[in-house]
């Protein structure tokens, strides 16, 4: 929507989780993946993903993405491996502090290199062109295409294709306080779902445990990587909590670990906690965490002789589109992955560095079931597509309608529908959204689109997604948490939430 570097990928940090090393094994990464989704991830599709995990790698180190590396006694280099929260060995890979930064970098210059490939920064993704809404005879509902905002001419203008893939990432904008970059508005959930795409899982939206806190730094995270490496979390009187409640403590998963955080700032009435590595070398902490290192230096902050203050923050939807394990959605032609996706990998809460994981290996199975079908679908080229029309649409004057909706949603989601919520709550969040839902509507038809309207049409109906979602689920488990039904229950909610339109 913006520069190609705007993307989530850029900014992840941790890194990707293959069974690499001899003393791990495929069946302890399913185990490790199962257990943090709360049994509720796809066995099939974690088998699948984990399978095909050193592949990628291998792939990706071909392709020169400068994953860390390490000599060993017996003088051969290895990729480094560190570890995370939730997983039994290291086994996760990674560049630094700044793997997507390295993946994102090498994969777009590749991709820059070949003349077939355009892109098309500033523009944003209106909505899904389909056969069904077209209205064209004899066609099952197949996407042919979307309309999209240029955002430097302010035109929407109409692409055609054989295929759509849906990438825009996740949602937690829809959250007061989130990791992700500005642009994470759901859009692609969103499309799908007015498309007719079924939705699963929305309720399970993961809160990262440590988002630096200072008033300007805007989102930025602190790895897990932090605490794989012997990071301790501390209250304010320098007292570590989280052994108080996980056994193994700090390395917890990140729905155990926020929770405890969240429980001990509302006890306490504290505005944050912190995270400590400065026991751990200046010469380590510069070569592991380089980016955090020179991030929290700009605030002041010298983590490696000081702990850093830390929140709970919306960090990734672990629900999405539903696809089959070759990335496709119940629409024709119409594919989905990474976290705009739900592949039925990470259940109720995400296992650390899974997602660029999965992501790598569903866009790996896109490219060949495309491939397989691009002759079957060439007379899709030919469909007349009527142009977007702008009715009697006129051009916003108050954005103030806009931006107080836009800080209305994210304040309710996160007050009602976050780490913690409760049937009151929730029923409370959709007697006020309802309104608000209707008054977005009205903009749509009432005004030009604009890139603000268009995001805040999303977010709307993520919110309305999430809380219909979590209103269904009468149980906790993973990343939903229901103060009302405090314990998981097997017997009658071991399946996922899947919503259809209609």
């Amino acid at each position: 929507k913006g520069p190609s570097k705007d993307g989530s990928t850029y900014y992840a940090q941790g890194g990707m989780s293959p069974v690499l090393s001899s003393d791990d094994s495929f069946e302890s990464h399913i185990q490790d993946t199962l257990k943090v989704g709360g049994s509720l991830s796809n066995r099939k599709t974690i088998e699948f993903t984990v399978e095909h995990g050193p592949e990628n790698i291998r792939w990706m180190q071909e392709l020169g993405v400068p994953f860390s590396s390490e000599i060993f006694k017996s003088g051969k280099r290895e990729l480094h491996l560190t570890r995370e929260g939730g997983h039994t060995h290291r086994r996760v890979v990674h560049a630094a502090d700044a793997t997507g930064k390295a993946m994102s970098d090498t994969l777009e210059n590749h991709a820059r290199q070949h003349d077939n490939i355009t892109f098309f920064e500033h523009h944003i993704s209106v909505d899904l062109i389909t056969t069904e809404k077209q209205s064209y005879a004899d066609a099952t509902n197949t996407c042919i295409g979307a309309y999209i905002l240029n955002k430097k001419t302010n035109r929407i203008e109409t692409f055609q294709a054989r295929f759509v893939v849906l990438a825009t990432g996740g949602a937690s904008k829809v959250y007061l306080y989130t990791s992700n970059p500005d642009g994470s508005t759901g859009d692609g959930i969103a499309m799908a779902w007015r498309a007719g795409c079924s939705i699963s899982n929305m309720e399970f939206n993961q809160f990262h445990p440590t988002c630096l806190y200072h008033p300007e730094a805007k989102s930025f995270l602190i790895s897990e990587a932090v605490r794989g490496e012997g990071g301790r979390l501390l209250l304010p009187n320098g007292k570590r909590f989280m052994h108080k409640f996980d056994d193994r403590g700090e390395l917890a998963p990140r729905d155990i670990v926020a929770r405890a955080i969240d429980h001990e700032m509302k006890r306490l009435g504290i505005p944050c906690i912190y995270l400590d590595i400065s026991h751990r070398s200046p010469a380590f902490i510069a070569s592991h965490f380089p980016t955090i290192h020179e991030q929290c230096l700009k605030f002041g902050i010298d983590i490696t002789k000081e702990p850093i203050p830390v929140v709970p923050a919306a960090h990734y939807m672990c629900g999405g589109v539903v696809t089959d394990k070759m990335g496709r959605t119940n629409i024709d032609n119409l594919y989905a992955f990474g976290e705009t996706a739900c592949t039925g990998m990470h259940g109720s809460n995400r296992l650390a560095s899974n997602s660029l994981l999965e992501a790598v290996v569903f866009a790996h199975q896109a490219f060949v079931q495309c491939q397989a079908d691009w002759p079957e679908c060439s007379q899709l080229q030919f469909l007349d597509i009527p142009a977007w029309s702008v009715g009697k649409a006129e051009r916003i004057e108050e954005c103030v309608l806009i931006t107080h909706n836009w800080d209305q949603i994210r304040r309710l989601m996160w007050n009602y529908v976050g780490i913690v919520r409760s049937d009151k709550r929730l029923a409370l969040v959709k007697n006020k959204l309802t309104p608000l839902l209707v008054e977005i509507d009205q903009h749509y038809r009432d005004y030009l689109l604009t890139p603000d309207l268009v995001e805040l049409r999303n977010i709307s109906q993520l919110a309305e997604l999430i809380v219909r979602s979590a209103t269904i689920r009468k149980e906790s488990r993973g990343l939903h948490y229901n103060v009302d039904y405090p314990e998981r229950d097997d017997i009658n909610w071991l399946k996922d939430t899947v919503l259809v339109k209609g």
